[in-house]
Parts: structure tokens; C-alpha cells; sequence
């Protein structure tokens, strides 16, 4: 009976940055009675909420107000992602809130990178996260993110499904796992395609918040198996300022726009590069991500800067996020990452109202 009244409480009491109730939203994560001391569990778009205080103590007021046998209310909050709730997508991925696909238009601008920090970032965040490195023919998050080792292979039911391989709290399947070290990948569209399939009905994901596809460059076979396959929470598009790469990025949006998956923001990559003096130089243009943006109704997730250290990451292994968390690029991907969770959270709530939201870069 308490449990109800506090759901009852809890429906009239809004989250402040989707401004709909907690219990609506799925957002009541856990209850604990003790007595009479009560602590609930919810969960929150921005876990650095700026008016945390404020917001606890007006929930644990309105509870005591309506339930008065309870003396004291301690609220925590916890990440709260919105499931797209979605059939098709259960039946193929089941326990998969999101699906994401990370795309560029053209190869060269960073898009895997990207990638594995903005997965990484969101582990930060407090998100369970999968990455699927669907770049078929150049398979380089193994790199990425130092994993040398093979899926394990799990016997279920007289089926066996691949396990994916954890790191950094990342869950990873990719094509480099199944091919010899060095061996250059030489397959039919078809063939690839059926590596995706496989990596989403055959590989035990178990639950995620977000599963992100890093995509191969361009908008052939993959992308369309992809956007075919499972309904996409959306896309992720990666650019880098200069024109030609703007025209690229285009071509990414409208193919996705084309196969009904709304395209949730681009990502400017390799935006400027700080100097020593702490002056930027904008060395392959300056505003391009802006300037798409705006073309097209959509968010500029964020820019990133070039920084030394972020090749040094991928190369080594650990993501800069990881490796680097209070550097400027870290902290970009960091806010990229929020920005992400604002979004996918207001589009799944409200899908015709999704575009043109006020993004913090």
C-alpha cells in the first residue's frame, strides 16, 4: 500500500529536464522502508542536475505531506535513460534500450574515434553501453580500446551465442575478432551484411542503455541492413569543418533521413587546435558544424578539438576519456555525451518534438 501511495506522489512530481513525471517515465529505480525512514532510488537526465537540493528536498517534502506515517526521505538519483520502445527492436535485441548508429559521410574524419569516447564517456555517466564496430572492411576499435582477446561462445537453449568482449565497461563485438590478425576482409555486400545480422541475433548484449554501430564510411549496404534490420533509436553523424567534408556529412543525413531514422545530431571533429599559448587555430575551418546543423534543423552535439593525446590513446589502447578524463578534449566528450542522453531521453518521450532543442557545447 505505501508503495502505491508513493507512486501516486511520485506521478504528480515532474522531472525537470523532460518535464513529465518520474513514474511515467520509468524512473523509480528502487524503494527502501525502514520503519519509518524511507530512501528511493530515481533516476535523472543530467546526474550533475544543478539543483539537486532543491529538487530532493521538494520530493521528500511532498511525500511526507501525503504520507505522513513516513518521517524522513532520503532521495537518490541515479541515471535515467528512456527506453525506445519499439516490438521489432525487443524481439531482435531484447534488454536494448537504444540503438545508435555512428556515421560519417566520407572516411577520414575521425568517426570511430569518436565512437569509442562518446561510448566511453557515457559508461562515465553512469550508462550501460555496447559498441558494435560495424566498419567491416577497416575494423579498429579492437585497437581503440587494447582488446586482444576472442568472444567467448555461450551455449543456450542448443544454440550458441558469442559473448562480447568487455572493456572500460564497454561491451564490444567486432569484425577483427573473426579474421586473422593482418588478414584484409575481401566480401560482397551481402557477406558483410550478414556479419551484422549476426552480431545483433547472435551475440548475448544482455542490458544496454545504448548499443552504437560504428558505421563504415558512405551510405551503401551496411547502413541500409542496418537501418532494415532494427529500428534505430537514430544516427549520429561525424563531420570535420571544412566544405568537403560538409558535403559528405550531407549525403549521411539525407540517406538516413531517406530510411526514417531521425538523425539526433553531428559531431564536429577536429574542430580547432589549441596551442600552447591557449589560442585555438582552425586549421581545417571554423563553424561547418554549425552551419549543417542549422541546415538541417538538427543539434551540433559538440566539437572536439585536435589534441595529441587522443591519438596517443587509440593507439595504446585506453580511450582519452579514460586516460585523460580532466583534459579539454575529455571534457568535451563528457558534455557531447549529456547532450546525447538530453536528446535520445526527449526524443523517445516525445519523437515530432525532438529537433532543434537548445544543445551546451
Amino acid at each position: 500500500m505505501t508503495e502505491q501511495r508513493i507512486n501516486d506522489v511520485l506521478s504528480n512530481i515532474k522531472e525537470p529536464l523532460l518535464n513529465k513525471d518520474f513514474i511515467s517515465l520509468g524512473f523509480l529505480k528502487g524503494v527502501t522502508l525502514k520503519g519509518n525512514k524511507l530512501k528511493i532510488y530515481l533516476g535523472i537526465t543530467d546526474t550533475e542536475y544543478k539543483d539537486f537540493p532543491g529538487l530532493k528536498n521538494l520530493i521528500a517534502g511532498k511525500i511526507m505531506e501525503e504520507i505522513p506515517e513516513i518521517e524522513k526521505v532520503e532521495v537518490d538519483f541515479m541515471l535515467g535513460i528512456v527506453n525506445h520502445d519499439n516490438k521489432q527492436k525487443e524481439a531482435v535485441l531484447p534488454g536494448v534500450k537504444n540503438t545508435i548508429a555512428v556515421a560519417s559521410g566520407k572516411g577520414g574524419v575521425g568517426k570511430s574515434t569518436v565512437a569509442v569516447n562518446l561510448a566511453a564517456a557515457l559508461t562515465l555517466e553512469g550508462a550501460k553501453v555496447g559498441l558494435i564496430d560495424a566498419d567491416i572492411y577497416g575494423p579498429s576499435i579492437p585497437l581503440m580500446l587494447g582488446i586482444n582477446e576472442r568472444p567467448r561462445v555461450l551455449n543456450s537453449n542448443g544454440k550458441n551465442k558469442m559473448l562480447p568482449v568487455e572493456q572500460y565497461g564497454i561491451k564490444l563485438m567486432s569484425i577483427g575478432f573473426l579474421v586473422e590478425e593482418k588478414t584484409a576482409v575481401v566480401w560482397r555486400g551481402p557477406m558483410a551484411s550478414s556479419a551484422l545480422k549476426q552480431f545483433m541475433t547472435e551475440v548475448v548484449w544482455g542490458d544496454l542503455d545504448f548499443l552504437f554501430f560504428d558505421m563504415p564510411p558512405g551510405t551503401g549496404d551496411i547502413q541500409l541492413t542496418l537501418s532494415q534490420t532494427i529500428p534505430l533509436t537514430g544516427s549520429v553523424v561525424v563531420t570535420t569543418p571544412q566544405e568537403i567534408s560538409l558535403a559528405d556529412a550531407r549525403k549521411g543525413h539525407v540517406m538516413f533521413e531517406k530510411v526514417n531514422v531521425p538523425n539526433l545530431g553531428f559531431i564536429e571533429n577536429m574542430s580547432y587546435y589549441l596551442q600552447s599559448d591557449g589560442t585555438r587555430e582552425y586549421i581545417f575551418g571554423q563553424g561547418g558544424g554549425k552551419k549543417i546543423s542549422d541546415e538541417f534543423g538538427v543539434n551540433l552535439l559538440g566539437e572536439i578539438p585536435i589534441d595529441t593525446e587522443v591519438r596517443i590513446s587509440g593507439d595504446t589502447g585506453k580511450p582519452v576519456v579514460i586516460s585523460k578524463p580532466d583534459s579539454e578534449v575529455s571534457l568535451k566528450f563528457r558534455q557531447i555525451a549529456k547532450n546525447l542522453i538530453l536528446e535520445v531521453n526527449r526524443k523517445n518521450i516525445e519523437p515530432s518534438k525532438s529537433h532543434g532543442l537548445e544543445i551546451i557545447i
